[in-house]
């Protein structure tokens, strides 16, 4: 792949805070106070901050939170808990997988009489 046409994603910094504001609908001062504040993180790069896809949706979730009332620290707040729900449900699914793993390993290894069954319950939470 030529160089100059690296790949992007959703996470790869290319707007510039003027396109930002635009596609988020707030003004351009608006994003400054939320990247002092932490809401947003922008990459700086020699030509000012530049703005993901994922920083533009973060940007609208932030608007959309501010117009339940929220405040700025409650709505950072807010995000906080969020991240961390997101992270602790990831957590989960990957124990859960090495529950299932292990599960199926150790059905492997019990010898089993001929003819003979094994029931494994698991209260499934889901």
């Amino acid at each position: 792949m030529n160089a100059r046409y690296a790949e992007h994603n959703d996470a790869t910094p290319v707007f510039v805070i003027s396109v930002a504001a635009q596609l988020s609908g707030l003004h351009p001062q608006t994003l400054r106070q939320y990247d002092r504040m932490g809401l947003v993180s922008p990459q700086r790069t020699p030509g000012g901050r530049r703005y993901s896809l994922i920083d533009v949706r973060r940007l609208q979730h932030v608007q959309t939170l501010a117009q339940t009332g929220l405040n700025l620290e409650g709505i950072k707040r807010v995000m906080e808990l969020e991240a961390e729900v997101d992270h602790l449900r990831a957590m989960v699914l990957m124990l859960q997988d090495e529950l299932d793993g292990q599960l199926a390993r150790r059905r492997e290894l019990i010898p089993l009489p001929e003819g003979g069954a094994l029931v494994v319950w698991r209260s499934d939470p889901r």
